[in-house]
């Protein structure tokens, strides 16, 4: 061994050169990575210190040759704030500890900039002596895990070709290290391109595709890139496809065109179709022709081109933009609408493809009943008015009959099927405290369309008598809720009755349209949202939460209703206050409002955890041997029978003359399960 320099440690360094492997476990205080033989080592002997040879003697600065723009400085530490996540733009595995950064965005291990540096600079020598596998063999003998693998130069499957041996610490194919650094290439005629980093994230010139990580050949002052398998691998001369029925034939184009199918621009490489005079990017030949999108309840057929007199609105049901008809779009003839190509295939949980040949059978949208199986709630319908309306029903989740009712005296009724307040128009039962609002009794038993959930061909079916909490809002209830028959999940009829179609809100006079993409803050509540509903016409935005506020609510504060009211025309600061927590408010915020007693309150204040689960309902899920029911007790509070603390919050009691049983709903175990469920996935809304 022999002494070194102490690369800012206060206690001299050891070089172990693979005399000796550490006691126990040691990690480079550089990379934070494992010490082991194969590598050189500095160590401390008085303090258990470590770093890589490698680690210790990575300059402060790299001139990156495939990252001329800037050179890496190395940091210490993320540069990011709390909680992002750095990523290495090679590996694409987790940065933490010291890293190679630019101001470009790019992030690298340094093992992975060094590395790199040195493919670039020829200088290959770690990489002579590590084995070579043959994928035929790897396939046999451990293709399972391999197959996971991508090459960190192209992003290919490691197993497509020839690769180093996984001992060097990289995933790299042997073609991928062997690159030239500048190629001619005929899709760019103007300049050689040049081997580099991604850092424009700019897309393929070649297959129109954006890859983040990996080599490319680039043109930086033209902003032009082409992947490495693009320039190894020609397109095809000619392509035939079934969406078609002409064949298509590569033209290499030195200018940009717009793509007949979808509507953007493309560059170099183009296809055409003689026939019917029209071009289009490589990607485009196999566009689906026939799709069921989320976004829509009918079948939407993909055109290069419609006639402007046919439609009233051309602008995307999904971006809201406009949508040039002379380029290709997808649309429904029935309804007339449109949408962009690149928007209605964005995500590949939004549509599944429809074959001609099965188009008659999906549109009409069979529910594949059981025999003299009804789709309607409304079992059966006893009186109708001279309107038509059905004025007393069955429905198939009562014992009793319903009456139609528009008004009500008791305010403090709730909806059994969505847990909202009950409002104008809805059924009550006259033998039992059972309510229903007309639009939630008229609910099918099972529902084929449900826009926001990501199983794409499922069905939904009305359920009731279980607590359940919400796949899409997070909330508990005990209403009605509709379960996936694919996978289980439960969403409540609040949730069900939102739409991606235009939307009507009291707090304000357009209409909202749903945006998957938006930044900026709610003006319901002030928080930053990363999709909601906006209104085109001006800066009005929501996000999902407020669309969802109940608009009326109840609370011991006051005795009265308490009103969503959208601004606080109170000029007069002092007034800005909570009437629950006291606590100053946001008079451009929501809030909830008595006129009658002129209270004021958040609306976190007074919309309680568990205000969609009705307070005097049967549980069934406890281990108890007589009945319990929700409560929430006012005036007394007895203790919990399992953690001895008072009953303030929801609870669960028992209905048995002389049983003392009651327990907070926080203790049982399925409070349990419900909250672990939502810790682990979390609220989430378009998927």
């Amino acid at each position: 061994m022999s002494e070194s320099e102490n690369f800012g440690h206060e206690h001299p360094l050891v070089l172990n050169e693979g005399q000796s492997k550490p006691s126990e476990e040691a990690y480079c205080s550089r990379c934070e990575e494992e010490v082991t033989l194969s590598a050189p080592s500095f160590s401390c002997v008085e303090c258990g210190f470590y770093l890589h040879k490698r680690c210790a003697e990575a300059p402060l600065e790299i001139n990156h040759p495939f990252h001329p723009k800037h050179p890496l400085l190395l940091l210490q530490s993320s540069p990011y704030a709390p909680g992002l996540v750095c990523i290495c733009d090679f590996c694409d595995e987790i940065c933490e500890a010291s890293i190679y950064h630019c101001s470009c965005g790019l992030d690298f291990h340094i093992a992975c900039a060094l590395f790199t540096y040195n493919i670039a600079q020829k200088n290959v020598e770690e990489l002579q002596h590590v084995a070579l596998e043959d994928p035929l063999i790897s396939t046999e003998n451990d293709g399972e895990e391999l197959e996971s693998f991508h090459c960190f130069g192209c992003w290919k499957p490691l197993l497509s070709s020839t690769y180093f041996s996984l001992d060097c610490g990289f995933h790299l194919h042997k073609k991928c290290a062997e690159l030239p650094l500048k190629i001619n290439h005929m899709c760019h005629r103007k300049h050689p391109l040049v081997l580099q980093f991604n850092s424009l994230r700019l897309s393929c010139n070649i297959c129109e595709e954006t890859r983040r990580r990996g080599f490319v050949y680039c043109c930086l002052p033209c902003k032009v890139a082409v992947h490495i398998e693009c320039v190894s691998t020609a397109p095809p001369p000619i392509i035939e496809d079934k969406s078609h029925q002409h064949p298509f034939t590569l033209f290499w184009i030195q200018f940009p065109f717009i793509c007949s199918a979808c509507g953007t621009e493309g560059n170099c490489a183009a296809y055409m179709c003689s026939t019917c005079s029209i071009i289009v990017h490589k990607k485009c030949i196999s566009l689906p022709r026939i799709i069921k999108h989320k976004w829509h309840h009918h079948l939407i057929f993909h055109k290069y081109f419609l006639h402007e007199d046919n439609f009233e609105s051309w602008d995307c049901i999904i971006c809201h933009e406009d949508v040039n008809a002379a380029h290709g779009c997808y649309f429904c003839s029935d309804c007339k609408i449109t949408a962009h190509v690149n928007c209605a295939t964005k995500e590949k949980n939004w549509y599944y493809e429809v074959s001609p040949e099965n188009q008659d059978e999906e549109s009409t949208n069979s529910l594949a009943l059981l025999p003299d199986e009804s789709i309607d709630s409304i079992t059966c319908v006893i009186e109708r008015n001279d309107a038509g309306e059905a004025t007393k029903i069955k429905h198939f989740k009562h014992m009793h009959e319903l009456m139609l009712s528009e008004k009500i005296a008791e305010y403090d009724k709730y909806c059994e099927g969505c847990m909202l307040p009950i409002s104008a128009s809805f059924y009550c039962c006259l033998e039992c405290d059972f309510f229903l609002h007309k639009a939630c009794a008229e609910l099918p038993k099972m529902m084929k369309h449900v826009w926001f959930h990501y199983c794409q061909q499922s069905s939904f079916i009305l359920i009731s008598d279980c607590i359940f909490r919400c796949e899409s809002c997070r909330h508990l209830s005990n209403g009605f809720a509709c379960r996936c028959n694919e996978c289980g999940d439960r969403v409540c009829l609040r949730c069900m009755s939102l739409t991606p179609d235009t939307l009507t809100c009291q707090g304000h006079k357009h209409p909202l349209l749903l945006y998957v993409e938006y930044e900026g803050k709610c003006c319901g509540c002030g928080d930053y949202m990363g999709q909601g509903y906006c209104c085109k016409g001006c800066n009005f935005a929501l996000c999902v939460t407020c669309v969802a506020l109940p608009t009326t609510t109840r609370h011991k504060c006051d005795e009265h209703v308490l009103a969503l009211t959208y601004k606080d025309d109170n000029a007069y600061s002092e007034c800005h206050y909570c009437d629950i927590c006291e606590e100053r408010r946001d008079s451009n915020h929501w809030f909830y409002y008595c006129a009658t007693c002129d209270t004021s309150v958040h609306r976190d204040c007074v919309l309680e955890d568990y205000r969609y689960i009705k307070l005097g309902s049967i549980y069934e899920g406890e281990d108890h041997s007589h009945p319990l029911i929700f409560v929430k007790k006012i005036y007394y509070y007895p203790k919990c029978i399992k953690c001895g603390k008072p009953c303030q919050d929801l609870t669960l009691e028992c209905v048995s003359s002389g049983c003392t049983y009651i327990i907070h709903w926080k203790c049982t175990a399925s409070f349990y399960f419900l909250w672990k469920a939502q810790a682990e996935y979390g609220p989430y809304f378009v998927t």
